[in-house]
Formats: structure tokens, C-alpha cells, sequence
């Protein structure tokens, strides 16, 4: 698979289940994933099991049905940048959001060692109000 295809098979899968299975088949066993700063999950997590329980969990048992659509990728040998947006609806207030976003990711053989949120935190905060 090229540095692109591992990508997209961690948002283009049939379910998110497959999308989470496929981001452990090539995750470093140290992956480092920044959250942008102002965000709900700002912060660094290094290793899938901080990954999972400080971003997607959250996103699982706070959110209904929160997404990321790609609208297009950009790769460069080891750096593959996703961009859409996202959206969903925040389960306490019932506020609905949508706001554009771009992931930063890296590889080195075959492995994703990083990524990197880009977003307009204040408008998925907005809906957290």
C-alpha cells in the first residue's frame, strides 16, 4: 500500500470500526497525535491506547454521530494532509456544528508516527455551550 492508500483506509472504511482497525494495523507503537490547541481534546497522546481514550472515546460517548468527511488528500512521499470537514452534534446542549479541518500525517515505512489536527476549535466549542 503506498503512504496515501493507509491513509485513506483510516476514514474511507465501510464503518468507523473499520476505520479504528485499520489506524492499529499501522499506527508506530509510539504514534504521537496532536489535537489543536483550543480544541475540546487539545493535547499530544502518544501510543493508540491514549489515543483511544483521551480523543475517540470522547467523541464516541459526547457526541451524536461526529465526522469527518474528506473532501481531498495531498501526499508527498511521507506526508499525506486530509481535508473537509467536520461535524456532529455535541449530546448535552443538542448544538450541531460544522467547521473545516485539515489532518497532518507522517509515515516511515509502511507506519503512521504522527498526526496533526488543523481546525476552527471556536466553532466545535461554540456547540459545547
Amino acid at each position: 500500500m503506498t503512504n496515501l492508500e493507509i491513509i485513506k483506509s483510516t476514514y474511507e472504511g465501510k464503518t468507523s470500526e473499520e476505520n479504528g482497525k485499520n489506524l492499529s494495523a499501522f499506527a508506530a507503537d509510539e504514534i504521537s497525535w496532536t489535537e489543536a490547541k483550543g480544541f475540546p481534546y487539545a493535547g499530544t497522546y502518544i501510543g493508540l491506547e491514549s489515543i483511544f481514550k483521551n480523543v475517540f472515546a470522547r467523541l464516541g460517548s459526547e457526541w451524536i454521530d461526529y465526522k469527518f468527511m474528506p473532501e481531498d488528500y495531498i501526499w508527498h512521499e511521507d506526508k499525506v494532509a486530509a481535508y473537509g470537514t467536520y461535524s456532529g452534534t455535541y449530546k448535552i446542549t443538542g448544538k450541531s456544528f460544522e467547521a473545516r479541518v485539515v489532518h497532518i500525517w507522517k509515515l516511515k515505512e509502511g507506519q503512521i508516527i504522527s498526526f496533526e489536527q488543523f481546525v476552527d476549535s471556536q466553532l466545535v466549542n461554540d456547540a459545547t455551550q
